[in-house]
């Protein structure tokens, strides 16, 4: 069973495992962590540690070693049997070293180092996540000359993260709010220009130009006075840009803009102008884009928008006001499926409403529109409306619209498994017209569309390349949900790659946390225990924690697995399927219940994938009347990222109560996609699909 560890050297030497402290022991025991935690991931020798506990080692030093480590090791994971080798301190040659460890030095400076290539909004909300890590002195009670050297190199980087916020607050018209901080930084570190200079730009930014040339001139008396120097360019030059008044001409912020043209848009434009609703639905496009709360209020705003288009009895601006919001989708399955109905509805109003003249483009936008929102809907019109919006734009030749178009046939290109292919090749051609046309979002969703579809074809670092370009891209423009697939594409790769199940796990999870706030549910709901279930299906491993290395369990066998493009093959378990977590007695209805000893499986919320889930739970509880039942009423998976998935969860299913017929389906269903990884999510997989119908096969064969 594996456990949620972090190690914190932010303040006094400690660690928690699943969120409760740990027993780390006495100083000396803690300072054996603490030195590790030094070294960053590098081994320590035993002789090392000696030296570096004890100014006069006693005799006797090299055994009181060994015994802090395993202490430690009982303390860090506590749930590790005696003869199981050690997971997080590790034993390297001659040493020790930490492996696999959540620290927050480390992510501390990760995120910092990190923090100067983001944009200054990304660059805020990562530098304040890094800063509220600290919980006081780090390595606090430790005076060891490593233990302080760390303290000081440790305190250098907090202080030029302190600047760096200030900095990007300032930048995103925040300057007011850092003057008080900045006031106290300078009083308690006035050697350092650059905090000087920031207050003083923060002065001047705020309207006190008074101020701000007041302390420069203290800069440059303290530095004068005390060191015997002068200031530096930066500062310099800022004194004389302050005296010109031109801090401010060329470095206006994204705030000042959008005040300023704000209130002449309110001066300007008539309050009932029909303009404003183009003008809205245009802004609502960029709210979307910027993820989490502005994802879930350009939803619900769009829709406000189209009905007030739709009240002024006029189709092509209605036209106008849907199409505007060309914001592409990377999931199959809607946010919110009442107000993407109600989208498609008006639409398709729109559509029949538009003068027979109008032009191509319109009509291929409202198509795309149509195509886009119909997914996870139970209509057949998204694939008819995606190819009549292909159509039209490529007739039309605005690239823009083509871009839209193809988003659009991406995701309604699922009509049946197996056609990773055809997605490969529609996200390069977005990625095409994406960087030859300036279209910054349609090249990110190519290189994403490609990630997932390379992934299901078991070309793995190709897909990688491509998830790696899409990180850039997002980060370039500022599109922070790009690093929700990107993280999850990550954990996947740990997954496929025939890595420990506890290893993968452990990753899913990680991944898990960047769904938190992101605005999106129709991937969010159920994606981590269905990420978990499928992981163990594949590998054979009880959802108990049995086997940890996909190995055998309840007598099948297991072999780990390949990363590119390799066979995994996951062992059977309770003959021929790894059923999932114990219901803890409780109905596994997907709600409530317990998922066995560490909840790996059943999860809380299994979200819309209760009815492929329900039986393994039902079956991990010894269930098997009611599982095969539940079996039998395993609906065929909707078209989408998943399909292949949730058929192979449906067929191990059907194997294990004995359901020819609903074997039959899974075989049936899964055929086309033979030669595939069920992967094409990008986020998560159940293996290779030849494995499943192999088993398929001689199960039915039988």
């Amino acid at each position: 069973m594996s456990n949620d560890v972090r190690v914190g050297v932010l303040g006094p030497v400690t660690a928690w495992v699943d969120g409760a402290e740990a027993a780390l022991g006495g100083p000396r025991q803690r300072a054996v962590l603490a030195r590790l935690v030094a070294a960053g991931g590098r081994t320590v020798t035993a002789d090392r540690l000696v030296q570096d506990l004890w100014a006069e080692p006693p005799q006797g030093a090299l055994a009181a070693v060994r015994t802090f480590v395993a202490a430690l090791r009982r303390g860090l994971e506590p749930g590790r049997t005696a003869r199981t080798p050690a997971r997080l301190l590790v034993t390297d040659g001659p040493g020790y070293a930490l492996r696999d460890v959540d620290v927050d030095a480390w992510s501390f400076e990760t995120a910092v180092a990190e923090a100067r290539d983001l944009a200054p909004a990304a660059a805020r909300t990562s530098l304040d996540r890094a800063l509220g890590a600290w919980r006081g002195t780090p390595y606090a009670g430790l005076d060891q000359p490593w233990a302080v050297a760390e303290r000081a190199r440790l305190a250098e980087v907090r202080l030029v993260a302190t600047e760096r916020r200030a900095e990007v607050r300032i930048a995103l018209g925040d300057a007011a709010g850092v003057v008080p901080g900045l006031d106290a930084h300078v009083a308690e570190h006035p050697w350092r220009e650059e905090a000087w200079r920031l207050l003083a730009l923060a002065l001047y930014r705020s309207g006190r130009q008074a101020d701000a040339l007041a302390v420069l001139r203290r800069a440059r008396v303290m530095l004068s006075d005390e060191l015997g120097v002068d200031p530096g360019p930066r500062l310099a030059e800022l004194e004389g840009r302050v005296l010109r008044h031109e801090v401010g001409a060329d470095a206006a912020t994204p705030d000042d803009v959008w005040r300023d043209t704000a209130s002449a848009y309110e001066r300007v434009v008539a309050a009932g102008a029909r303009s404003r609703l183009e003008s809205t639905a245009t802004l609502l496009r960029t709210l979307a884009l910027s993820g989490g709360e502005g994802l879930a209020a350009a939803r619900s705003q769009r829709v406000a928008a189209v009905r007030a288009a739709e009240q002024l009895g006029d189709p092509e601006l209605t036209a106008r006001v849907i199409g505007a919001f060309d914001v592409p989708g990377a999931w199959t399955r809607s946010d919110d499926a009442d107000l993407a109905a109600e989208v498609v509805a008006a639409a398709e109003r729109t559509l029949a409403a538009l003068p027979e003249d109008a032009p191509d483009a319109v009509r291929a936008r409202l198509l795309a529109t149509v195509a886009m929102e119909s997914r996870g809907l139970p209509r057949p019109r998204g694939p008819e409306a995606a190819r009549q919006a292909e159509t039209l734009a490529r007739r039309a030749g605005d690239p823009a619209v083509l871009a839209f178009a193809l988003a659009g046939r991406y995701l309604t290109g699922f009509e049946r498994t197996g056609l990773a292919s055809e997605r490969a090749a529609v996200g390069a051609e977005l990625i095409a017209l994406g960087a030859g046309q300036g279209l910054s979002t349609f090249e990110i969703l190519g290189h994403l569309v490609r990630t997932q579809a390379l992934a299901a074809l078991g070309r793995w670092e190709t897909a990688q390349q491509h998830a790696d370009e899409a990180a850039a891209l997002g980060e370039r423009y500022e599109r922070p949900l790009v690093g929700v697939f990107t993280g999850w594409f990550a954990a996947l790769r740990v997954a496929a790659s025939g890595a420990p199940v506890e290893i993968a796990e452990r990753a899913y999870r990680q991944a898990a946390g960047s769904l938190d706030g992101s605005g999106m549910p129709g991937l969010a709901d159920g994606l981590l225990p269905l990420a978990l279930l499928a992981l163990r299906v594949w590998r054979g491993v009880p959802a108990d924690g049995g086997a940890d290395d996909g190995g055998t369990a309840g007598g099948g066998t297991a072999d780990g697995g390949a990363a590119d493009g390799g066979t995994a093959r996951g062992g059977s378990a309770g003959g021929g399927v790894a059923h999932g977590g114990s219901a803890g007695g409780g109905p596994a209805d997907g709600g409530r219940g317990s998922a066995g000893r560490d909840g790996n499986v059943a999860g809380t919320r299994w979200g819309p994938y209760e009815p492929w889930a329900r039986p393994h739970l039902l079956l991990a509880r010894g269930a098997d009347a009611e599982a095969a039942a539940a079996v039998r009423r395993i609906p065929d998976p909707p078209p989408g990222l998943l399909a292949e998935v949730l058929w192979i969860l449906a067929g191990r299913a059907a194997m294990a109560v004995g359901d020819r017929r609903v074997a039959d389906r899974a075989r049936t269903a899964l055929v086309p996609a033979a030669d595939e990884v069920s992967a094409g999510s990008g986020v998560l997989t159940a293996g290779p699909v030849r494995d499943h119908l192999d088993a398929l096969a001689e199960f039915l064969a039988a």
